[in-house]
């Protein structure tokens, strides 16, 4: 299971350094703000979240079927 990455909107300033760094997996909404795949790898996961200049990016546990971490 890919684990999770949280966007959180209000740390998020639009830079697109998500995006351009995973093109694959990350889009960029109407307004800047990233939409995140969720088949990413563990190491894709913690390559956005440390890439973000804002912090706005976390990774969290892969669910399990019943919706668990």
């Amino acid at each position: 299971m890919s684990p999770r990455v949280l966007v959180d909107w209000t740390r998020c300033d639009g830079h697109g350094l998500c995006a351009a760094l995973l093109p694959e997996q990350v889009t960029l909404d109407e307004w800047g703000f990233p939409v995140v795949g969720d088949d990413l790898t563990e190491r894709q996961a913690r390559q956005l979240a440390q890439a973000c200049p804002a912090l706005a990016l976390r990774v969290l546990p892969a669910l399990d079927r019943s919706g668990r971490s």
